[in-house]
């Protein structure tokens, strides 16, 4: 699995319409509009506080699950060399395809926990600055699509990752309501495709970094990750 899957449904603004709203509220007294919509009957601080408090959760477990992987992959790693440095060709090809295997579940961790960052990082500095929906958008898509990727890797996060979701997809209709913007569902997110191609790119150069090779008894590697 080289990258994350096409988004097919993702929730974004008018861009144009909610930066009008945005600015129409900015003409008021300084902070007036933006205490209602933070700290209104429907808050929308404490919501995305809880949010990014969520994703750091779920950052913490796929870190643990990168070390859970790294200490299989170790495992494995040790059994190949120990088959080729005994010529049992058979044995260090099985390895080295099981090696293949954990080492492509490191990919799908590391980008997804790459992307979850990016987009918690983004959600922090929203609580600072008021600008919700422009950013709670492709966070939506982003986790979408890291929730569709994990399904093999760790299908237990799902339903966390669903609940995040949902969550911000509440807040979004929050302030809709709210700032009296409208907001639409195009087939695609640009913001979210980037973030998540910013992740697969750095997935991919820490993979290629940090990875051994299995040598064969000639010297050459009998292992190339795709």
């Amino acid at each position: 699995m080289s990258g994350f899957p096409h988004i097919s449904l993702d929730i974004t603004m008018s861009s144009s319409k909610f930066e009008k709203g945005w600015k129409a509220q900015e003409k008021e007294p300084f902070g007036k509009q933006v205490r209602e919509t933070v700290r209104g009957p429907q808050p929308m601080r404490p919501q995305i506080q809880k949010a990014t408090q969520q994703l750091t959760g779920e950052v913490n477990r796929l870190d643990q699950a990168m070390n859970r992987l790294k200490q299989r992959e170790n495992s494995i790693f040790k059994k190949a060399v120990t088959a080729v440095q005994a010529h049992d060709q058979e044995s260090s090809k099985a390895y080295s395809n099981e090696l293949s295997e954990v080492r492509k579940m490191e990919k799908i961790v590391t980008q997804s926990k790459i992307a979850l960052e990016q987009i918690t990082t983004r959600l922090q500095t929203v609580t600072d600055i008021g600008d919700f929906a422009a950013t709670i958008a492709p966070a939506i898509g982003v986790i979408k699509n890291v929730r569709a990727t994990l399904g093999e890797a760790m299908p237990d996060a799902q339903g966390a990752l669903g609940e995040i979701g949902a969550q911000l997809n509440s807040i979004m209709v929050d302030v809709g309501q709210i700032t009296g913007t409208s907001f639409y569902q195009p087939e695609n997110s640009e913001e979210a495709n980037k973030i998540l191609a910013e992740a697969s790119a750095i997935a991919e150069k820490r993979m290629a970094e940090s990875l051994p090779e299995v040598p064969n008894n000639t010297g050459q590697s009998i292992f190339t990750s795709e």
